[in-house]
């Protein structure tokens, strides 16, 4: 374990690395960010003595060699529009939409292991065409449309729901949440469901076919010719086994789902990191943009580590550090 541990600290690092190489690499291409931090009447001999003091006439390598090593001590430089560590500003987000990432990821999992269980446990059924239906349109609708047509219907024409904002959110260990206050949760509700509606139809179609593959293999029509309970080969040996390869896409679509909340965000005006960034590109604010891509890689980074040490949990057989018995 410890091995491994080390090989996959390793592929990290590579893997920031590289991330944070494109990353900078595409901030010179968004505009000039003196643009949107002064006036018309700033003269050019100003803007070229501002350019001096903040590097930006500095040469590839060396601002980049710098923004490493500014980075290692957890500084990914100051946002030209709040006049504030990047690295502060994105953790002030960060918690609204890693909030709509967890209702997101909730609703996803209560719905999509029992309905593709169902669907594989009863392929016939009237009950699993409709789900089956369901699946297929929800992978067609882009989830800004999904997030228009919800807010129409429940905040414009119905009412029930708020449209925008976060709402109401309590301070808990220094963690601003909305779960904890009746307005807050209204206002989750909507944005959850838009967010779920991207990887829910992916996930039942995805529990139904590891089910039904497993449904087909030798040790259940064994556990069957035994007499056992079908409820019990069911879910304690058929659904057990069909976790893993669930497991493995869910990790890599956690990090996928923050970095879709870009579109929600935006249609319900929730102040995440998703909204911030495209405000951001908006104003040019790289170092801001720069540390919203590093943020986004290392969410993958960590996510797909949890996942692989997980899979000893989900299934003991599974040899991790991939060397031989």
């Amino acid at each position: 374990m410890f091995t491994f541990l080390v090989q996959r600290l390793f592929q990290a690092l590579i893997v920031m690395f590289v991330i944070s190489l494109v990353a900078f690499a595409i901030q010179d291409n968004l505009g000039d960010p003196l643009r949107e931090m002064v006036g018309q009447s700033v003269s050019t001999a100003e803007r070229e003595a501002l350019r001096d003091e903040m590097g930006l006439n500095d040469p590839y390598l060396v601002k980049y060699s710098r923004f490493i090593g500014n980075a290692v001590q957890g500084d990914l430089g100051t946002s030209y529009f709040f006049k504030r560590p990047a690295t502060e500003v994105i953790l002030d987000k960060l918690q609204a939409t890693l909030e709509l990432v967890f209702g997101a990821t909730l609703i996803i999992i209560v719905l999509s292991i029992p309905l593709g269980v169902y669907s594989a446990i009863h392929p016939k059924s009237v009950w699993t065409k409709i789900i089956m239906a369901f699946s297929s349109i929800g992978i067609s609708i882009p989830v800004f449309l999904t997030a228009i047509i919800l807010m129409y219907v429940f905040s414009i024409e119905l009412g029930w729901l708020p449209s925008y904002g976060r709402g109401e959110t309590i301070n808990v260990l220094g963690w601003e949440t909305g779960y904890l206050t009746r307005e807050g949760l209204a206002h989750l509700v909507l944005p959850c469901v838009s967010l779920a509606s991207i990887m829910l139809p992916l996930f039942i179609r995805l529990v139904r076919s590891e089910m039904l593959e497993a449904l087909s293999s030798e040790y259940v029509k064994f556990a069957t010719a035994k007499g056992l309970a079908m409820k019990k080969v069911y879910y304690q040996h058929a659904l057990k086994n069909t976790m893993l390869p669930v497991l493995t896409v869910g990790g890599v679509q956690i990090g996928t789902m923050v970095a879709y909340t870009i579109l929600t965000e935006t249609v319900f005006q929730w102040p995440g990191t998703g909204f911030l960034f495209l405000e951001a590109i908006n104003r040019v604010d790289t170092p801001l943009i720069t540390a919203y891509v590093i943020f986004v890689g290392l969410i993958f980074v960590v996510t797909n580590t949890i996942v692989d040490l997980l899979y000893g949990v989900v299934n003991p057989t599974v040899n991790i550090t991939g060397k031989g018995a």
